[in-house]
């Protein structure tokens, strides 16, 4: 009993945890307990005499075009998806670090968006060049790992902000765009004749971090229409679950104001309380706690000014 409540009350400080976390966090517990959950069941299997290859095929990404046409749902599985404790240790160092300062320029809907772009963007580049590519043309490979999306995050950084400065340990102040080259040339310099789709696949991902950015700085949020898709899908599920709020009932609106009324006057609200003394209630709890203390809310809040700042 004293066994099961504890690991009870473990449970409910990651949910607390997971829950209170920022986007940036959640997509580092996501791989983090997906990780864990493979390696348990990759476990389980050996004593079975089983072979786990056999189920994480179905979530990766295989290099096969036919293949990856009849299995479309691992453009998105793979890049939750790893084996190797080293593998997943230093994609999500990258995520975190370099997450942390696409923060300082970006919101949390852009974070998720990029990461699903980056996925995709890698796994179309590794199928295309296990396709196209004679070195890697009929060679049977399957994808797995966040590197793409990582890679994607982070060239979205250095190419947004290229001469943002970090610490390196016995190099001192470092410019990021210098890092980031550096990343790109040593995953450049790995490729063998067995890792080449893999190393491929992270330059699709970088490839879609520096289109985000670039056309960003023209004023262009390529990550917009898949947002807007998710906040569809999240409304709609939403009114599923409330069907008395906020939306038609049975194709009919409520009576005294319709739902678009009230989310126009719920939005205007909003932006009406969101004045300067909100900002420098924010920027006061940077200064106290850091930026990496702020709520999603908050940090939205201080994107919007910003932006309305550079406009």
């Amino acid at each position: 009993m004293l066994a099961g409540g504890t690991a009870m009350a473990m449970w409910d400080e990651l949910k607390r945890r997971f829950n209170e976390g920022s986007m940036l966090m959640r997509l580092i517990y996501v791989n983090v307990g997906v990780f864990l959950v493979v390696r348990l069941v990759g476990i389980v299997m050996i004593f079975a005499d089983c072979d786990i290859d056999s189920v994480l095929h179905w979530l990766e990404v295989p290099s096969a075009w036919m293949d990856a046409l009849h299995r479309p749902w691992t453009v998105i599985t793979y890049s939750f998806l790893h084996y190797e404790v080293l593998h997943i240790l230093f994609n999500m160092l990258w995520l975190y670090w370099l997450g942390r300062i696409f923060m300082e320029y970006f919101n949390v809907k852009q974070l998720m968006a990029l990461y699903i772009y980056g996925a995709i963007g890698g796994a179309v580049v590794y199928v295309l060049a296990s396709s196209v590519l004679p070195g890697l043309r009929g060679m049977e490979g399957y994808l797995l790992g966040a590197s793409a999306s990582v890679y994607a995050i982070v060239v979205a950084v250095a190419t947004y902000s290229p001469n943002y400065r970090i610490g390196l340990l016995f190099l001192g102040s470092v410019a990021l765009k210098w890092v980031v080259l550096a990343m790109v040339l040593i995953d450049l310099l790995q490729m063998d004749a067995l890792s080449s789709g893999g190393h491929i696949a992270h330059l699709g991902g970088a490839l879609v971090g520096f289109l985000y950015a670039m056309m960003m700085r023209r004023g262009h949020d390529i990550t917009a229409p898949l947002n807007r898709c998710i906040d569809k899908i999240v409304s709609l599920a939403s009114r599923r679950k409330n069907p008395g709020v906020g939306g038609p009932v049975g194709g009919r609106a409520y009576r005294g104001q319709s739902a678009q009324g009230t989310a126009r006057n719920t939005s205007q609200s909003a932006t009406g309380k969101a004045t300067e003394s909100d900002l420098d209630r924010v920027l006061e709890k940077i200064k106290r706690s850091g930026y990496t203390a702020l709520t999603d809310e908050e940090r939205d809040l201080l994107f919007s000014f910003s932006r309305k700042g550079k406009k």
